[in-house]
């Protein structure tokens, strides 16, 4: 940041009176820019049949991670509920009918300032389609993920988290609620 949003004039980076982190502060008029983590909200969609489970998941759009595999997700907006952000987010990209469910996975992002949160989800019907931010949307078994195409590690977490808590559903468990801080950046990062 170089320049004040409120009246323009060059910010300098210092720790403000009371404060204990360097912020932009312009010296003009005296605000405080603080710059706070993004929210970063999702689905697991699932489709359950004789037994058998699907996830949907859409192929990326746009940058970053072109072409890879994700989870209908994406930033909140204000004046959004996270369920609301959730659910906006799955008719976006996926065009998913859903009926949301709880709340199932919640990834700190410390190294790009992001906190990730999925809500699993069901999906009312079959009837979806790529939004405008995704190039494909389709329904995988655990077996038919593309592992190696998923384009985030907070992804690849969920899902793990997910289909581990499907198999000790078979014997009687449920859906837990998980919380993790990935430290890994993706694939080509420094």
């Amino acid at each position: 940041m170089k320049f004040c949003s409120e009246c323009a004039n060059p910010v300098e980076l210092m720790v403000p009176a009371g404060d204990n982190r360097p912020r932009y502060v312009c010296t003009h008029c005296a605000t405080i820019h603080y710059q706070n983590p993004k929210m970063v909200l999702g689905t697991v969609p699932v489709w359950e049949r004789d037994g058998e489970v699907r996830v949907l998941l859409c192929r990326r759009a746009i940058e970053p991670r072109y072409g890879y595999w994700t989870l209908p997700a994406g930033f909140m907006e204000n004046n959004e509920t996270t369920a609301d952000a959730a659910e906006r987010e799955t008719q976006e990209e996926a065009g998913a009918n859903i009926e949301l469910g709880p709340l199932f996975a919640l990834l700190n992002v410390k190294h790009v300032h992001q906190v990730h949160m999925f809500y699993l989800a069901t999906l009312r019907d079959l009837d979806f389609a790529p939004g405008e931010e995704s190039l494909d949307v389709r329904m995988f078994t655990e077996s038919e993920i593309p592992w190696d195409e998923l384009a985030f590690p907070t992804i690849r977490t969920t899902l793990e988290y997910f289909f581990a808590d499907r198999a000790r559903m078979l014997e009687g468990g449920s859906y837990g609620f998980h919380t993790q801080d990935i430290t890994r950046p993706m694939r080509g990062d420094s």
